[in-house]
C-alpha cells in the first residue's frame, strides 16, 4: 500500500480519510464520491492497491464488478434512480491512482450529456451521511 494513496487510507479505516462507506467485504470497499456527479455517486474499489483495470487480478475481477453490479441495482431498486452510469478511468482522468469503478445514479432528464461530468458537493457531512445510509440500505435489499 503506497503511503499517499487516499483510497488505501479508506481501506485501512483511517479516520482522517473521511469516507462514507456504503459497502465493505473482504475484497471490496464502496463509498460515496466526495464530489459526486449526482448524489449517491459511489466508488467501488478493491482493498488491494491496484492502479488500473488491466492490473486487476482475475481473482478480484468478479468481486469488484459483482459489487459494482449490486450497487447499480441498489441505485434503481432502493435509491430511486431510473438507471445508472458505470465507468472506470485508467490513468487519463483517474484522479486517484487506485482502481475505482464509478456507479452514478441517473434520472431521466438529469442533464448529463455524454461524458461531461458536472460536479457538485454535499451540503454538509450530515447530508453525505444520510445519502450514504440510503445507499447502504439499498445495497442490503439487492
Amino acid at each position: 500500500m503506497p503511503g499517499d494513496c487516499e483510497f488505501c487510507a479508506i481501506v485501512a479505516g483511517d479516520p482522517t480519510a473521511d469516507a462514507h462507506v456504503v459497502y465493505s467485504d473482504a475484497d471490496v470497499v464502496a463509498f460515496l464520491d466526495h464530489r459526486p456527479v449526482f448524489k449517491g455517486h459511489t466508488l467501488v474499489i478493491p482493498r488491494q492497491h491496484v492502479v488500473t483495470l488491466p492490473e486487476l487480478s482475475d481473482r478480484l475481477l468478479v468481486p469488484v464488478f459483482s459489487v459494482a453490479r449490486r450497487v447499480a441495482a441498489a441505485m434503481e431498486a432502493g435509491f430511486g434512480a431510473h438507471g445508472t452510469f458505470v465507468a472506470n478511468n485508467n490513468r487519463i482522468s483517474q484522479s486517484v491512482a487506485h482502481l475505482h469503478v464509478h456507479v452514478i445514479p441517473r434520472h431521466k432528464k438529469d442533464g448529463l450529456r455524454g461524458f461531461f461530468w458536472p460536479r457538485q458537493k454535499y451540503e454538509s457531512p450530515e447530508e453525505a451521511a444520510e445519502v450514504a445510509a440510503r445507499v447502504r440500505a439499498a445495497i442490503e435489499t439487492v
